[in-house]
């Protein structure tokens, strides 16, 4: 092994590099000193000696002698190869480093940067090899065959006992390289990136990159002092696949890929499949292997029962880096599970946690595919925190962003020196909004890097479902683009042919072998078939996405608009509550107030409210009563659980201090708390309000239409029938005696739930009374009921 750099608290690439500078100096002044003090040793006389030693050892065995082998001869490289090795341009370096059978014995050749002399000892043999200048050291030793060897490689000051990583075949698969070239590696990270593994019966790192446009490709880390051309890796024929496997190396050391490009000059990259990186803004890779016990057996053994759309699926979005600022994926796994659990959510949902070089993205423009981000841990703290949510029985889910990339020069960028991951036609490959670039899904590999990715985070993480970031942009070619500056599919459409593709595989193959997961669009616009099953064709002639649910982004936008309006003018736009009916069975919805609402001037979900501070929350409370009642599934974001006014900022996170006993309005933010709590549990506990969400058999309007007393009515039903009524009030004034269409079925109502009750901070207006039907015909019903609405609430009432 190669010396390590000395241990230190500063940065560990300067002490590398420091290191690798002080070595190579010593080096430099050892080499006229070496020479002078060289002695040429009788060759020819030692080496008939060796050789006749030899063909007295039987076959594969090498000779029983004590006494140093010399080299007959010099078997060095030749010009052209030496050059190649030089300039980290070499496709074969296992062809002509190593051991090789030759005429004489067998030759060894070894490049060593910074060494002052390397020897072979193979047994009881030791052979000096010779100094053939720039690291290179070769020797002839008369054997018969390759034998078992392992090389001293002497460094000024030290001497380094190592396996040759030149005498290994290669450690991936020819089944591997075939599922890849085809772009069907379901599991693509157990052939890419850095494998921890024994090979040939030696421990070691297997690591493997796909560069088909490089000239070369070598391996630099703290293992060779970060030297781009001592660790040159060979090219796996056609496949683009270069391949080197390193002894002694294991977790814990720091690697990047040197790139020769097609001009020559180089690039150091990071590994597009790291399992693990550096704390950001450091951007090296992290040799992993993961040792993390899973306990979380039942939730994954009842996870497949019920499918998402069916069951109740009420979601607490989540910005880990802020939810409470500096905590580490353990101390969250202590705090978080069991906050979500103790508010009633089924599910929370993780904003991206993939490696991003820039916080201020939220995760949102993503370097690292692979690797959680090393801010809070490592990835088996991740699976520590995943796996303490599944024992509280809360879901995970996770944003995933595979529409586009940012360009750092270190990551996918033109990653062996020409367009790879990005499209190479640069109308198709930068994004116009985010300054980033878009993946090329016609690529068969780009692609089974991202369905493999999918794949990765379900099975290795237990994710529970994938929450798919700007579906809309990867859908469209003219998305966010001018004319003339997009070009139509081979149609002539607009649809992105290689996108569609890429989105059906992607969840054909997630939902295929990962039992009970759910993938969630994030898009925005009306794009048949979302939620189709791929093997469906809908009336624009494709599949359906596969997608298992869908953000209902117009819902979103027209009744934040509605509550938005002063209640004097919300009879105008009564409609934007409504009109979520028209299409809402047209796909599988999830109802999100996310972070995307509260931030960039949007102002909090409270602060949207008009009027003064209490009818602010008195909206806040009715609108989330109406939006978990309606067809749907919920989503609210950290923070808007109890009436945070500011708006969300990743530096800070939740104000947490709103709920502390010595605030003076804490009662006001902790009352809007315990109704998120109550919502859920009557939810949870109410069929009605989940089990029919796709289907139109479970909903009725009561009414719908009356815009002038602001008021919204419908009824949920279970799968056997039974009702939940859920009345809304969004006018400030309390309305007596307000009659209601009812089923004629149900002797009696009770009122479960009423936004407006003191211990959430309102009037407290309130039919504490079982209410009983009459027999008056209403809103084209046999049956009538006349209740007291509370200013500003929504109130739900069951059967009795």
């Amino acid at each position: 092994m190669t010396p390590r750099p000395p241990s230190s608290d500063s940065d560990p690439k300067k002490s590398v590099k420091k290191a690798a500078k002080s070595v190579k100096k010593a080096a430099e002044k050892a080499v006229t000193k070496k020479a002078a003090a060289h002695k040429e040793a009788p060759a020819v006389k030692k080496a008939a000696a060796q050789k006749a030693t030899a063909k007295k050892a039987p076959a594969g065995k090498v000779p029983a002698r004590h006494e140093p082998v010399v080299p007959a001869a010099s078997p060095a490289l030749d010009a052209h190869d030496r050059d190649r090795l030089l300039s980290a341009t070499h496709h074969n370096p296992h062809g002509v480093l190593g051991a090789h059978p030759v005429t004489g014995g067998i030759a060894f050749r070894v490049f060593k940067p910074y060494a002052l002399s390397v020897t072979v000892v193979a047994g009881t043999v030791r052979a000096e090899l010779h100094d053939d200048g720039d690291g290179f050291f070769s020797g002839l030793v008369p054997l018969r065959e390759v034998p078992a060897y392992r090389l001293l490689v002497a460094y000024e000051g030290s001497v380094q006992e190592t396996e040759d990583a030149y005498r290994f075949l290669p450690a991936l698969g020819d089944l591997d390289l075939h599922l890849i070239g085809e772009g069907r590696h379901e599991q693509l990270w157990r052939a890419l990136g850095a494998e921890p593994m024994t090979h040939q019966g030696v421990p070691g790192t297997r690591f493997t990159v796909w560069a088909p446009n490089a000239r070369g490709v070598s391996l630099a880390g703290t293992f060779n002092f970060w030297d781009g051309t001592g660790y040159p890796m060979r090219s796996l024929g056609s496949s683009g696949i270069w391949e080197l496997f390193v002894p002694g190396i294991g977790e814990g050391e720091l690697y990047k890929f040197a790139i020769t490009r097609q001009d020559g000059s180089r690039t150091l990259r990071a590994d597009p499949m790291a399992r693990r990186t550096e704390v950001p803004p450091n951007t090296s890779s992290i040799v992993h292997a993961s040792h993390h016990e899973w306990h979380d057996d039942a939730w994954l053994e009842r996870r497949p029962d019920i499918p998402a759309h069916e069951g109740p699926f009420s979601v607490y979005e989540v910005h880990l880096a802020s939810w409470r600022p500096g905590l580490t994926y353990r101390q969250l796994a202590e705090q978080l599970p069991a906050y979500v659990k103790d508010l009633g959510f089924t599910h929370v949902e993780l904003m991206p946690v993939a490696e991003h070089p820039f916080g201020g993205s939220w995760g949102y423009q993503v370097t690292g595919f692979y690797a959680p981000t090393a801010r809070l841990g490592t990835p088996d703290d991740f699976k520590y925190l995943v796996d303490a949510f599944h024992q509280a029985g809360i879901g995970v889910l996770m944003d995933w962003v595979p529409a586009h990339f940012p360009r750092d020069d270190w990551a996918l960028a033109e990653f062996d020196g020409r367009p790879l991951y990005e499209h190479e036609d640069p109308l198709r490959s930068a994004h116009p909004d985010w300054g980033t670039l878009e993946f090329d899904f016609g690529r068969r590999e780009v692609r089974n890097f991202l369905v493999a990715n999918a794949v990765y985070w379900c099975e290795e993480f237990h994710i529970d479902g994938l929450r798919v970031d700007a579906v809309a942009s990867m859908l469209y070619l003219d998305y966010s683009r001018e004319p003339g500056q997009w070009v139509p599919n081979e149609h002539g459409g607009r649809e992105n042919l290689d996108a569609v593709a890429f989105l059906q595989e992607m969840n054909a193959t997630v939902y295929r072998r990962v039992p009970g997961v759910v993938t969630i669009a994030e898009e925005s616009t009306a794009w048949d078939g979302v939620t189709r099953a791929t093997h469906h064709i809908g009336p624009g002639g494709f599949g359906g996405l596969g997608f298992g649910l869908k953000w209902n982004m117009g819902w979103m936008h027209d009744s934040l608009g509605y509550v938005q309006h002063e209640p004097v003018h919300r009879k105008f736009h009564h409609h934007e509550m409504t009109f979520s009916m028209v299409y809402a069975y047209s796909e599988n919805y999830v109802l999100p107030i996310s972070h995307d609402e509260v931030v960039h001037g949007k102002r909090s979900l409270v602060s949207k409210m008009p009027g003064d501070w209490w009818q602010q929350r008195a909206t806040d409370r009715a609108y989330l009563a109406f939006m978990w009642a309606h067809p749907g599934k919920q989503l609210l974001f950290m923070g808007q659980e109890f009436a945070q006014g500011a708006e969300w900022s990743e530096a800070h996170g939740p104000d947490w201090w709103l709920l502390d006993p010595a605030y003076g309005a804490e009662a006001d933010h902790r009352g809007v708390r315990d109704l998120v709590r109550d919502l859920n549990i009557v939810y949870r506990h109410t069929p009605a309000l989940w089990q029919r969400d796709t289907s139109p058999d479970g909903f009725e309007w009561i009414v719908g239409d009356a815009a002038e007393d602001n008021v919204f009515a419908f009824l949920r039903l279970d799968a056997e029938g039974t009702p939940l009524l859920a009345v809304s009030n969004f006018s400030p004034v309390v309305r007596h005696d307000y009659r209601l269409g009812v089923p004629d079925s149900v002797p009696a109502w009770h009122e479960t739930l009423n936004t407006d009750v003191g211990k959430y901070g309102g009037g407290d207006v309130t039919n504490p009374d079982v209410i009983k039907p009459e027999a008056t015909a209403w809103h084209g019903r046999p049956a009538s009921i006349t209740l007291t609405l509370p200013p500003l609430a929504t109130v739900w009432l069951r059967p009795e």
